[in-house]
């Protein structure tokens, strides 16, 4: 599972995957070149109430979760840390929050992994407020963009049945 969290104001991309016996986690740290790659063992971890212990490193840690709104708020170490947890689920919803900046932001971005099934638009075409822009497949689902409000195309950066990294340039859109 891929996610983004926030914690004292840095941002993360945590990548989680799971084996039989360990869960393998990839961090880095967001506009920064290097990551780093963790093993975790299902031996050297139990879950009991709202409380996590495993062994890292040698080390035992002691994890204290509350849920909040948009993450948690762990105990650790002696201090609280407030982690604000964004999902693939979520980072969509926020994506397609963030397409009603269009023409303003200049271009319309890819907010998480996916494939581009239809484009609606192409260089030079005028669009109207509502109507779409293009329809981008992530998570099984099928994410029809429409504009905010009137904007014209400057480039389609991509093509139909493409896939496309977050963050990907989809479509820019000349200045008003």
């Amino acid at each position: 599972m891929y996610f983004e969290a926030e914690i004292k104001r840095r941002k993360y991309k945590l990548e989680v995957s799971e084996t039989k016996t360990h869960w393998l986690v990839k961090l880095q740290q967001i506009g920064e070149p290097n990551n780093a790659s963790y093993e975790i063992s299902k031996l050297e971890y139990t879950k009991f109430d709202d409380a996590i212990s495993f062994l890292f490193n040698g080390k035992s840690f002691m994890l204290d979760l509350v849920e909040a709104k948009d993450g948690y708020t762990i105990f650790t170490g002696n201090s609280y840390r407030n982690v604000t947890i964004h999902n693939d689920e979520s980072l969509l919803h926020e994506s397609l929050k963030g397409a009603g900046n269009l023409s303003d932001s200049g271009s319309l971005t890819a907010g998480m992994p996916g494939k581009i099934v239809k484009i609606f638009v192409k260089a030079g075409q005028r669009v109207a407020s509502g109507k779409p822009i293009l329809i981008m497949e992530a998570m099984k689902m099928e994410n029809e963009m429409r504009a905010s409000h009137d904007c014209v195309v400057k480039e389609v950066s991509v093509t139909e049945g493409a896939s496309v990294d977050t963050g990907a340039i989809l479509v820019t859109f000349e200045a008003n």
